[in-house]
């Protein structure tokens, strides 16, 4: 997430880091935590923190987690997070199976994704990064696509509360993402803007163009589903067409971001043909 830095100023920023990310363990499971252990040691031996505030998660509390999550709901991690053979609310699944210490290690996601939103809207920083965020599929009752709390609506909510009049959502990653949108359906001061492989094709089967927000937020809805093999020139294509455009004209005071690298060529789950020159671009 990230607000533009004042005229004449570099760029001031954050990445809210601590080994308790690698705590949201699922197993034998396409989210392993080592992905986020070795993003974090190539960037610390590139030199790449230096140039970084780091600062450490801490836990969203319950009411914190209530103005994203049910409080049934919420139970219900904490159980699973202690009784190996728990099933419901979309847990127990192969897409979510569960941990011991899971209802802790995903609180620490989330509130690690409120104390970014938090440094960016405070003027703590221009830029703040969560490599362990960005659970974007987790509903208000239910887990779902390998997400049990969703930080990325936290982070949203935590803007809104301290004041933040529109906020601008665009998620990148291959996946639409659906628990945002449904967060933030009828709301009109959340822009959302997804970008994914065709839902027909790949999980969770939404995002398609008609679906644009209902009640007071139609029109606040965005997505782009774009068929499997799409590579750079065509994503791309859609990308500058449409985003940088509806973001402009909605006029954001932040702008938060799911940066989902699985649009790769290589990643085994999906079938979009991006390259990390592609998805540089994107992010630039």
């Amino acid at each position: 997430m990230g607000a533009e830095p004042p005229s004449g100023q570099g760029c001031r920023a954050t990445l809210v880091w601590g080994s308790g990310y690698l705590d949201y363990n699922f197993g034998e499971h396409p989210m392993t935590p080592i992905r986020l252990d070795l993003t974090v040691s190539l960037a610390r031996s590139l030199g790449v923190l230096d140039q970084l505030t780091v600062i450490e998660p801490r836990v969203a509390d319950e009411p914190q987690l209530l103005t994203v999550h049910s409080a049934d709901y919420l139970q219900a991690v904490r159980t699973a997070s202690v009784e190996p053979g728990y099933l419901g609310y979309g847990l127990g699944s192969d897409d979510n199976p569960m941990f011991v210490g899971m209802y802790d290690a995903c609180a620490l996601i989330a509130g690690g994704s409120r104390m970014a939103a938090l440094e960016v809207w405070h003027g703590r920083a221009q830029h703040a990064v969560i490599i362990a965020g960005g659970l974007h599929h987790a509903m208000r009752n239910s887990a779902a696509g390998f997400c049990v709390l969703n930080d990325v609506v936290l982070a949203i909510r935590t803007l809104l509360d301290a004041g933040a009049q529109r906020i601008a959502y665009v998620d990148v990653d291959v996946h639409h993402g659906d628990g945002v949108q449904v967060a933030f359906y009828d709301d009109p001061r959340v822009l959302t803007i997804s970008m994914h492989q065709d839902p027909r094709t790949l999980y969770p089967g939404t995002g398609m163009a008609t679906e644009i927000g209902e009640g007071l937020g139609e029109g606040s809805s965005l997505n782009l589903a774009l068929p499997p093999a799409t590579s750079d020139d065509g994503w791309l294509r859609a990308f500058h067409a449409v985003v940088p455009g509806a973001v402009a004209a909605f006029k954001p005071d932040v702008l938060v971001t799911q940066c989902g690298c699985d649009t790769h060529h290589e990643d085994p789950l999906a079938d979009l043909a991006l390259t990390v020159d592609g998805q540089r671009e994107a992010y630039r």
